[in-house]
């Protein structure tokens, strides 16, 4: 049996982000509807480990153990007993028949089902209605604090959202005069677990604007043309809260290169983003667009011309000054005492943000274990940290393996420039 791009697309997804439990619960629905409950039950197994009383995975994995059920008789509801009519055999002008068998009476059919039956058609009051009621969101829509100033180190990048975004949104007349507008794409590209979410949601408290994210879950469905419209309502929604800062996350599953994609609905996904991109039917003007992947290289090419996702920037793994932020940020709100920042950010290099945020964890682990074992309540202190830190293996290395391998045998348009110049300096060439 041949593999569904779709279902291989969420499976790639799971990898970066395995405890998201709709994008696991939507997996299971295609691979049962593919004819693979198999497969089905062992990722519905994983979700209900993580969360046994996930209701709709238990109804699911019911759904793929007993694939061949009888079904449920539907329920009739019989109508309420009205008293006989007999209009009498009728013409359809309303005359008696003199011969020949009864003319149905329809009139007298539909008296008799009542509202057991919705109207199929509605009628101009139930229209007017519906068109003064008001618009559903389908998508959240955030109101971020973060600025970049609560983003560590990585001044590249902030220079990089300086010029694309926010320099032109402070200087109107300069915006003007230079005939700039205020729409645009950029592409957020980099190891896992180094910061692009947040990057994101800091450009968006910088701007005071929206902040919509979407991802595969949120935007693939099942049913035929159901993607592209969630595609079409997500730049809707994100006009309609100008400015807003959209962004489109896991973008190589969403905009795979279409030479690469067997599936057909896959490609109208990417051929609807490049629509609503280029601002084909609707004005984009306020709408930031910001992608993020960690496959640069399946991204489809034409989604990375110019006036779509055509700026590119390198999320690496954080700096020192960048890791001594990570560190207090997630220290702040524990029991900690004697910490030095410093030797920590100096001993945790290649460490992602996520990676740090784990470390911490396990510190504060080791620190309440001994208050249970002992009955005594302590502090997080060094000790707790350098033995978490030596616990902890970057995350990036098996990213920056696969990057060099692109870029030393892809082909080179010189995107890649940036992250070849890191590989030289890291000594990883």
């Amino acid at each position: 049996m041949g593999n569904d791009p779709a279902i291989e697309a969420i499976r790639r997804a799971l990898i970066a982000v395995p405890t998201d439990g709709p994008l696991r619960l939507h997996l299971a629905e295609l691979l049962i509807g593919a004819g693979r409950p198999s497969e089905a039950v062992a990722e519905l197994a994983t979700l209900l480990a993580a969360e046994p009383d996930h209701p709709g995975a238990r109804e699911l994995m019911f759904t793929a153990l007993t694939p061949d059920r009888p079904a449920v008789p539907p329920v009739v509801i019989e109508p309420e007993p009205t008293p006989p009519v007999d209009p009498g055999p009728v013409t359809p002008a309303g005359e008696s028949a003199p011969d020949g068998p009864p003319v149905f009476d329809w009139h007298a059919a539909e008296s008799q089902l009542g509202d057991i039956a919705a109207p199929m058609f509605l009628t101009s009051g139930d229209v007017e209605d519906q068109a003064g009621a008001e618009p559903v969101e389908a998508f959240e829509t955030q109101r971020p604090t973060l600025t970049l100033a609560d983003v560590g180190g990585m001044q590249q990048v902030k220079d990089r959202l300086e010029a694309a975004f926010l320099a032109p949104l402070r200087n109107p007349e300069l915006r003007r005069l230079y005939g700039k507008n205020l729409r645009g794409g950029l592409l957020l590209y980099g190891p896992p677990g180094c910061g692009k979410t947040y990057l994101a949601k800091a450009l968006a408290g910088e701007l005071g604007a929206a902040f919509i994210s979407a991802g595969l879950s949120e935007i693939l469905d099942m049913w035929m043309g159901s993607s592209e419209r969630n595609v079409h309502e997500l730049f809707t929604q994100a006009r309609q809260s100008a400015p807003c800062v959209l962004f489109l996350d896991e973008i190589d599953a969403l905009g795979q290169k279409r030479t690469q994609t067997r599936n057909s609905s896959m490609r109208s996904v990417v051929n609807q983003l490049l629509t609503e991109l280029d601002g084909v039917t609707s004005d984009n003007e306020g709408v930031y667009v910001l992608a993020a992947t960690n496959q640069p290289w399946d991204v489809d090419p034409a989604l990375r011309r110019p006036g779509r996702l055509d700026r590119t920037v390198l999320v690496l793994p954080p700096d020192g000054l960048a890791r001594e932020s990570i560190f207090r940020s997630n220290l702040a709100h524990r029991p900690v005492e004697g910490v030095d920042l410093r030797r920590l950010a100096a001993g945790s290099d290649g460490l992602s943000g996520a990676d740090i945020a784990y470390v911490c964890e396990l510190a504060t682990e080791r620190a309440m274990m001994h208050g249970v074992r002992s009955g005594t309540v302590r502090m997080i202190g060094m000790a707790d940290l350098l033995d978490a830190l030596n616990q902890v293996r970057p995350s990036t290395h098996a990213w920056l393996d696969t990057a060099r391998t692109v870029v030393q045998y892809g082909e080179d348009d010189g995107t890649h420039a940036e992250l070849k110049a890191f590989l030289k300096k890291s000594k990883r060439w």
